[in-house]
């Protein structure tokens, strides 16, 4: 099992995970102002302050700067889009009523992007892996034909679903195995079910593809996810909303193309692969290059990566939707990529135990 480096949320207190929130979204608060916002939820003593401050450094889970009284509490993380923030906490208040929310597309956010996963994490995932060339060969054909459907049902009925598709998993699985059509549902919803498994068809036949991105190949592999389904394609001109938060991206198709050539040359750049599909995996969604399925191209785009480079894909199956929509709406907002990496680390762990064996 791998060993994630996360927070173990057993240790501290539903007002220290707020505490904790309130210190990730900024670059520093003092004591005073820590108690100041605390205070607008419900009365806390300066006594209860500070011993909950100091369980919150004795875990590490937060740093000082200074002394006495202009002693700054900071989040404990060097790379500002790791810090943690607890998601229960975070959105007991609607998105229109959250502070400190960034409302914009961020470029600094390229400056973060590297060590991402620790050498530990990266040991570990390297330690899980296994092949996939190597374990699919040692599969009889019809063996490899029924996992290979098995999963891509399986795959194509999630993603789907995070987006909204209300597909059953058995209705998913007579659409592609039978071409049977589910009933009381939409022509949307059973292109998008089906343009997943043409989705991920394309890039498992064309795997040394995606060694190697460019903006035709991400173009080409999101042609494929919203054909028939009356969305434009190419990098948009035009602005985008996003359900449930306030978060707003680029609006201009010249930054929006000048954010993707950046997060292309440095994916390309990377050595691992693991953060190379990660990264794709959360920077899609964030910038919003199209003018729709951008989350369904992420995922799709980090299976892609994972192929390429001899590794499992992923189904999120196991996956929580609710878990991964607040998972990205922190990241619109905070810049925190904790929870994203926590499900894909975790998604890593599952397909190994439970795909092609």
């Amino acid at each position: 099992m791998i060993r994630l480096s996360y927070m173990n949320d057993t240790i501290i207190s539903t007002r220290q995970k707020c505490i904790l929130n309130l210190i990730s979204r900024g670059n520093g608060l003092l004591r005073s102002q820590i108690q100041e916002e605390l205070e607008k939820i419900d009365k806390i003593s300066k006594v209860t302050l500070i011993r909950d401050l100091n369980i919150l450094l004795k875990n590490q889970l937060i740093k000082t700067k200074g002394n006495a009284r202009s002693t700054l509490y900071l989040p404990y993380t060097q790379n500002p889009i790791l810090r943690y923030f607890d998601l229960e906490v975070y959105f007991q208040q609607d998105p229109d009523k959250r502070s400190v929310v960034a409302k914009h597309f961020d470029f600094s956010i390229f400056s973060s992007l590297n060590h991402l996963i620790t050498p530990i994490e990266l040991k570990e995932l390297k330690d899980k892996s296994r092949s996939f060339t190597k374990q699919t060969e040692k599969l009889s054909s019809d063996i490899l034909k029924r996992e290979l459907e098995r999963f891509v049902i399986e795959l194509s009925w999630k993603s789907s679903k995070i987006e909204g598709n209300t597909y059953s998993l058995l209705e998913t699985e007579a659409l592609i195995k039978e071409q049977k059509e589910a009933k009381g549902k939409s022509k949307e919803e059973t292109v998008m079910i089906l343009n997943h498994k043409s989705a991920f068809d394309q890039i498992l036949n064309n795997k040394k593809d995606f060694t190697n991105l460019t903006v035709f190949k991400i173009n080409q592999l999101h042609n494929f996810l919203v054909k028939d389904m009356n969305i434009s394609t190419g990098i948009r001109k035009n602005a985008v909303g996003i359900t449930g938060t306030v978060y707003r991206p680029l609006d201009n198709q010249h930054q929006i193309r000048e954010a993707v050539d950046r997060l292309i040359k440095i994916i390309n750049n990377l050595a691992s692969p693991f953060e190379k599909a990660l990264i794709a995996h959360f920077m899609i969604p964030y910038i919003q290059p199209y003018a729709d399925g951008n989350k369904r191209l992420g995922r799709m785009l980090t299976n892609a990566i994972f192929l390429a480079y001899d590794l499992y894909p992923l189904s999120y199956r196991s996956v929580d939707e609710d878990d991964f929509k607040k998972a990205l709406i922190l990241m619109y907002e905070q810049k925190s990529i904790y929870h994203i990496k926590r499900i894909f680390i975790e998604q890593i762990h599952f397909a190994h135990e439970n795909y092609f064996k």
